[in-house]
């Protein structure tokens, strides 16, 4: 188990992150926050590359820090930029990756077609990665991440620079290894933790300001959440979340604290947008109740 107790940490005189209490077990974690809400700053205090100003970081009941390179040899970590070579292979890199982190000689081609093979990357393992696409080195970053059988996986923003086709299969990785690893994801891209992570983690104010079930964080929503017309007036509390052209009209999705209802007529539409029947279904203007959504939560949690 890995558990995070009262850590607090300031960077150039700012408080970044106060009195932070996790428990992290075998599973996908989500770290979730708009950029500059402390979420690097949590990860490389789990990898040590910063020291907690209070605090204590504990692997199975021991400070990680008094264990130094014991800890670091069960971590593999993704930096939002991760260094690499530019004229090696990725095979190369790779075998460099698995040397430095003491994968047995013998074991080190195996492991590296291994992972190559996992995130398809055997066409271009023999070329020049300063040839290979942002997409593609990413995945190679992954790769490095794995290659030494971490069992504490930190990555930070993993899915930078991945085409939609990349993030799910990225996705498919990670849910892969949730089985045996504690795996924590640092981003602010809601549909990588979506349908992945046990657990969300939302940082605030130098606090953590939620730490539940993706289930749990939507539930406190229901009732919240509605599709209405593009020319519905927001009252007091309302929040608007989203706009979503529906048959060719615009719709809003909007956050409600009281429940709202009945019909509010589109404004005029195009010639085109009003012939088509989707169109004039969703021209009829009802207020429609639809089910919260984890990106509904991270909007209204940093609306300001």
């Amino acid at each position: 188990m890995l558990t995070v107790e009262h850590v607090g940490k300031e960077l150039s005189g700012k408080l970044i992150l106060h009195d932070i209490n996790l428990g992290f077990t075998q599973g996908v974690y989500g770290l979730l926050a708009p950029n500059g809400a402390g979420k690097t700053t949590l990860i490389k205090l789990l990898a040590t590359l910063l020291a907690p100003d209070a605090g204590t970081i504990r692997w199975n009941g021991e400070d990680v820090a008094a264990m130094g390179e014991r800890y670091r040899g069960i971590i593999g970590y993704l930096p939002q930029d991760f260094g690499y070579y530019p004229n090696q292979s990725p095979r190369r890199f790779l075998k460099y990756i698995a040397t430095l982190q003491g994968v047995p000689r013998a074991e080190i081609a195996s492991r590296v077609d291994e992972l190559l093979a996992m995130v398809h990357l055997e066409d271009q393992a023999d070329k020049r990665m300063r040839t290979l696409s942002g997409g593609m080195i990413r995945r190679v970053g992954i790769v490095q991440a794995l290659i030494h059988r971490p069992r504490i996986l930190l990555l930070d923003e993993p899915t930078s620079g991945l085409d939609p086709k990349e993030r799910v299969r990225f996705r498919n990785i990670v849910h892969n290894l949730a089985d045996d690893h504690i795996v924590i994801i640092a981003t602010h891209i809601v549909s990588d933790l979506e349908t992945i992570a046990g657990r969300i983690v939302m940082l605030g104010g130098a606090t953590v300001t939620c730490n539940d079930e993706p289930a749990a964080v939507c539930e406190r929503l229901e009732g919240h959440i509605y599709e209405v017309p593009e020319g519905f007036v927001l009252h007091d509390g309302q929040l608007l979340l989203s706009e979503i052209q529906r048959g060719g009209a615009t719709a809003k999705r909007i956050y409600s604290p009281d429940p709202i209802g009945g019909r509010h007529p589109f404004p005029e539409a195009s010639e085109s947008a009003a012939a088509s029947p989707e169109a004039a279904s969703v021209r009829e203007g009802a207020v429609v109740p639809v089910p919260p959504s984890l990106e509904d939560a991270f909007l209204l949690a940093y609306r300001d």
